[in-house]
Protein backbone atom coordinates (compact mmCIF):
# COMPACT_ATOMS: atom_id res chain seq x y z
CA UNK A 1 0.00 0.00 0.00
CA UNK A 2 1.31 3.30 -1.16
CA UNK A 3 1.41 6.27 1.26
CA UNK A 4 -0.77 9.29 0.49
CA UNK A 5 1.07 12.36 -0.72
CA UNK A 6 1.53 15.39 0.81
CA UNK A 7 -0.90 17.21 -0.98
CA UNK A 8 -3.25 14.71 0.05
CA UNK A 9 -3.13 14.81 3.78
CA UNK A 10 -4.39 17.17 5.45
CA UNK A 11 -7.29 18.27 3.82
CA UNK A 12 -9.12 21.54 4.36
CA UNK A 13 -12.31 22.09 3.65
CA UNK A 14 -14.52 25.72 3.61
CA UNK A 15 -18.77 25.42 3.81
CA UNK A 16 -19.87 27.78 0.51
CA UNK A 17 -23.23 27.60 3.31
CA UNK A 18 -25.19 26.57 5.45
CA UNK A 19 -28.68 24.76 5.79
CA UNK A 20 -32.23 26.22 7.43
CA UNK A 21 -34.55 23.35 7.46
CA UNK A 22 -38.10 22.14 9.11
CA UNK A 23 -35.74 20.28 11.01
CA UNK A 24 -34.69 21.45 14.13
CA UNK A 25 -32.85 18.12 15.50
CA UNK A 26 -31.63 14.99 13.96
CA UNK A 27 -34.07 13.06 15.36
CA UNK A 28 -37.05 12.54 12.91
CA UNK A 29 -34.87 13.97 9.53
CA UNK A 30 -35.74 11.32 6.69
CA UNK A 31 -33.05 8.73 6.59
CA UNK A 32 -33.17 9.60 3.05
CA UNK A 33 -33.77 12.50 0.58
CA UNK A 34 -37.45 12.85 -0.97
CA UNK A 35 -39.41 10.62 1.66
CA UNK A 36 -40.61 13.95 2.69
CA UNK A 37 -41.35 16.03 -0.16
CA UNK A 38 -43.36 18.53 1.73
CA UNK A 39 -40.18 19.44 4.04
CA UNK A 40 -39.33 23.10 3.06
CA UNK A 41 -35.48 24.10 3.23
CA UNK A 42 -33.41 27.14 2.00
CA UNK A 43 -28.98 26.80 1.37
CA UNK A 44 -28.02 29.94 2.09
CA UNK A 45 -25.07 30.71 0.39
CA UNK A 46 -22.10 32.43 2.33
CA UNK A 47 -19.23 35.15 1.32
CA UNK A 48 -17.22 34.92 -1.09
CA UNK A 49 -19.45 31.66 -2.41
CA UNK A 50 -23.34 34.21 -2.57
CA UNK A 51 -22.14 35.87 -5.69
CA UNK A 52 -25.14 35.85 -7.85
CA UNK A 53 -22.23 34.28 -10.87
CA UNK A 54 -21.52 31.15 -9.26
CA UNK A 55 -25.29 29.90 -9.92
CA UNK A 56 -25.81 31.46 -13.06
CA UNK A 57 -26.98 28.52 -15.23
CA UNK A 58 -28.44 26.38 -12.33
CA UNK A 59 -31.87 27.60 -12.45
CA UNK A 60 -32.27 25.01 -15.82
CA UNK A 61 -31.96 21.98 -13.18
CA UNK A 62 -34.62 20.36 -11.16
CA UNK A 63 -32.17 18.45 -9.01
CA UNK A 64 -29.14 18.88 -6.87
CA UNK A 65 -26.59 16.98 -5.70
CA UNK A 66 -25.25 18.74 -1.98
CA UNK A 67 -21.88 17.35 -0.50
CA UNK A 68 -22.33 17.87 3.35
CA UNK A 69 -21.03 17.54 6.93
CA UNK A 70 -23.20 15.30 9.54
CA UNK A 71 -21.88 18.07 12.03
CA UNK A 72 -24.32 16.17 14.59
CA UNK A 73 -22.15 13.04 14.28
CA UNK A 74 -19.57 12.57 16.38
CA UNK A 75 -15.97 12.65 14.70
CA UNK A 76 -14.96 8.87 16.18
CA UNK A 77 -15.66 6.28 13.78
CA UNK A 78 -15.64 2.34 13.52
CA UNK A 79 -15.31 -0.15 10.43
CA UNK A 80 -19.03 -1.82 10.86
CA UNK A 81 -22.33 -0.13 11.53
CA UNK A 82 -25.98 -1.03 12.26
CA UNK A 83 -28.61 0.17 9.27
CA UNK A 84 -31.67 0.83 10.40
CA UNK A 85 -32.96 -1.57 7.52
CA UNK A 86 -31.50 -4.15 9.13
CA UNK A 87 -33.22 -3.70 12.55
CA UNK A 88 -30.56 -1.92 13.81
CA UNK A 89 -29.03 -5.19 14.97
CA UNK A 90 -27.10 -6.89 12.03
CA UNK A 91 -24.00 -5.25 11.12
CA UNK A 92 -22.39 -4.34 8.08
CA UNK A 93 -19.42 -2.32 7.03
CA UNK A 94 -19.38 1.67 7.49
CA UNK A 95 -18.63 2.02 3.43
CA UNK A 96 -21.34 -0.53 3.24
CA UNK A 97 -23.94 1.69 4.36
CA UNK A 98 -25.21 5.28 4.40
CA UNK A 99 -24.61 5.81 7.92
CA UNK A 100 -23.73 9.20 9.44
CA UNK A 101 -20.69 7.86 11.45
CA UNK A 102 -18.19 8.12 9.02
CA UNK A 103 -14.56 8.51 8.82
CA UNK A 104 -14.65 11.68 7.63
CA UNK A 105 -18.45 12.69 8.14
CA UNK A 106 -19.65 13.74 4.68
CA UNK A 107 -22.73 13.42 3.30
CA UNK A 108 -24.18 13.46 0.15
CA UNK A 109 -27.88 14.17 -0.57
CA UNK A 110 -30.20 15.07 -3.96
CA UNK A 111 -32.72 17.90 -2.93
CA UNK A 112 -35.19 19.11 -5.68
CA UNK A 113 -34.45 23.12 -6.81
CA UNK A 114 -37.42 25.01 -6.38
CA UNK A 115 -36.29 28.34 -6.23
CA UNK A 116 -32.71 30.49 -6.70
CA UNK A 117 -33.01 34.16 -5.12
CA UNK A 118 -30.20 36.60 -5.54
CA UNK A 119 -31.93 39.70 -4.62
CA UNK A 120 -29.24 39.86 -1.50
CA UNK A 121 -26.83 37.31 -1.63
CA UNK A 122 -27.97 33.57 -3.21
CA UNK A 123 -30.54 31.42 -1.44
CA UNK A 124 -31.90 28.21 -3.16
CA UNK A 125 -35.01 27.14 -1.93
CA UNK A 126 -34.87 23.16 -1.88
CA UNK A 127 -37.86 20.68 -1.91
CA UNK A 128 -37.70 16.95 0.01
CA UNK A 129 -34.68 17.91 1.86
CA UNK A 130 -33.44 15.69 4.68
CA UNK A 131 -30.98 18.19 6.17
CA UNK A 132 -30.55 19.44 9.81
CA UNK A 133 -31.01 23.39 10.17
CA UNK A 134 -27.37 24.51 10.44
CA UNK A 135 -26.22 21.65 8.20
CA UNK A 136 -22.14 22.76 6.85
CA UNK A 137 -22.88 22.61 2.67
CA UNK A 138 -19.29 21.92 1.17
CA UNK A 139 -20.63 21.31 -2.69
CA UNK A 140 -23.31 21.28 -4.96
CA UNK A 141 -23.39 19.80 -8.17
CA UNK A 142 -26.85 19.64 -10.95
CA UNK A 143 -28.13 16.21 -11.39
CA UNK A 144 -27.78 14.73 -14.96
CA UNK A 145 -31.12 11.44 -14.30
CA UNK A 146 -29.59 10.34 -18.14
CA UNK A 147 -26.21 8.98 -16.58
CA UNK A 148 -26.68 8.87 -12.67
CA UNK A 149 -30.34 7.00 -12.72
CA UNK A 150 -29.39 3.60 -13.23
CA UNK A 151 -32.18 1.09 -13.42
CA UNK A 152 -30.26 -1.12 -13.47
CA UNK A 153 -28.54 -0.89 -10.47
CA UNK A 154 -28.52 -3.49 -7.20
CA UNK A 155 -29.83 -2.40 -3.82
CA UNK A 156 -28.42 -4.63 -1.45
CA UNK A 157 -30.14 -5.10 1.87
CA UNK A 158 -32.61 -1.95 0.64
CA UNK A 159 -34.34 -2.80 -2.46
CA UNK A 160 -37.07 -0.64 -2.21
CA UNK A 161 -38.30 2.30 -0.36
CA UNK A 162 -39.02 1.18 2.91
CA UNK A 163 -43.17 0.80 4.20
CA UNK A 164 -45.39 3.62 5.80
CA UNK A 165 -46.89 3.33 8.99
CA UNK A 166 -50.70 4.86 9.03
CA UNK A 167 -50.42 8.17 11.23
CA UNK A 168 -53.46 9.57 13.09
CA UNK A 169 -54.13 12.56 15.30
CA UNK A 170 -55.68 13.44 18.42
CA UNK A 171 -58.60 15.70 18.81
CA UNK A 172 -55.73 17.66 20.77
CA UNK A 173 -53.08 17.73 17.81
CA UNK A 174 -55.96 18.62 15.46
CA UNK A 175 -56.95 21.98 17.51
CA UNK A 176 -53.48 22.93 17.54
CA UNK A 177 -53.21 22.55 13.71
CA UNK A 178 -56.60 24.04 12.60
CA UNK A 179 -55.13 27.04 14.99
CA UNK A 180 -51.88 27.50 12.62
CA UNK A 181 -51.96 29.12 9.62
CA UNK A 182 -49.32 26.58 8.16
CA UNK A 183 -51.89 24.19 9.74
CA UNK A 184 -52.23 22.00 6.58
CA UNK A 185 -48.45 21.68 5.14
CA UNK A 186 -47.62 21.38 9.02
CA UNK A 187 -50.04 18.58 9.34
CA UNK A 188 -48.55 16.80 5.95
CA UNK A 189 -45.44 17.31 7.18
CA UNK A 190 -45.89 15.77 10.95
CA UNK A 191 -47.79 12.62 8.45
CA UNK A 192 -44.79 12.16 6.04
CA UNK A 193 -41.94 12.14 8.65
CA UNK A 194 -43.82 10.03 11.10
CA UNK A 195 -44.79 7.44 8.58
CA UNK A 196 -41.61 6.51 8.20
CA UNK A 197 -41.11 5.28 11.94
CA UNK A 198 -38.36 7.75 13.31
CA UNK A 199 -38.30 5.54 16.72
CA UNK A 200 -34.84 3.90 17.01
CA UNK A 201 -35.05 0.43 14.64
CA UNK A 202 -34.92 -2.03 17.48
CA UNK A 203 -38.25 -0.67 18.41
CA UNK A 204 -40.84 -1.84 16.14
CA UNK A 205 -44.01 -2.76 17.74
CA UNK A 206 -46.69 -0.84 20.55
CA UNK A 207 -45.43 0.74 22.97
CA UNK A 208 -45.98 3.25 26.05
CA UNK A 209 -43.15 5.50 25.91
CA UNK A 210 -44.46 8.74 24.36
CA UNK A 211 -42.15 10.25 21.95
CA UNK A 212 -41.52 13.70 20.58
CA UNK A 213 -40.24 14.90 17.57
CA UNK A 214 -39.23 18.78 16.42
CA UNK A 215 -40.61 19.98 13.33
CA UNK A 216 -40.46 24.14 12.73
CA UNK A 217 -40.89 25.52 15.77
CA UNK A 218 -42.82 22.92 17.48
CA UNK A 219 -42.54 19.25 20.02
CA UNK A 220 -44.64 16.49 17.94
CA UNK A 221 -45.71 13.80 20.55
CA UNK A 222 -46.70 10.59 19.25
CA UNK A 223 -46.90 6.62 20.27
CA UNK A 224 -46.77 3.58 18.82
CA UNK A 225 -49.69 1.50 19.23
CA UNK A 226 -51.85 -1.30 17.52
CA UNK A 227 -55.05 -1.05 15.58
CA UNK A 228 -57.72 -3.37 15.03
CA UNK A 229 -55.92 -5.58 12.83
CA UNK A 230 -52.91 -5.40 14.98
CA UNK A 231 -51.03 -2.96 12.78
CA UNK A 232 -48.87 -0.64 13.89
CA UNK A 233 -49.88 3.03 14.17
CA UNK A 234 -48.52 6.10 15.26
CA UNK A 235 -50.74 8.40 16.91
CA UNK A 236 -50.00 12.45 17.40
CA UNK A 237 -50.70 12.46 21.22
CA UNK A 238 -50.01 16.42 21.30
CA UNK A 239 -48.43 19.24 19.47
CA UNK A 240 -46.78 21.57 21.78
CA UNK A 241 -44.37 24.79 21.55
CA UNK A 242 -40.93 23.89 23.04
CA UNK A 243 -40.08 26.15 26.23
CA UNK A 244 -37.51 29.02 25.81
CA UNK A 245 -34.78 26.73 27.76
CA UNK A 246 -35.14 24.22 24.68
Amino acid sequence: MTNPTPSATGLTMQPIGHIESDFPDKFGVPRQPGLASVAHAELILVSPYDDPLAVRGLDAFSHLWLTFVFHHSPERWTPLVRPPRLGGNAKVGVFASRSTHRPNRLGLSLVELLEIDTSHGVRLVLGGCDLVSGTPVLDIKPYLPWVEARTDARAGYAPEAPSLLEVRFSDAAEAVLAARSDGTSLRELIRQVLAQDPRPAYRNGAEERVYGVRLRDIDVRFQAMEDASRNIVLRVVDIVSPSPEA
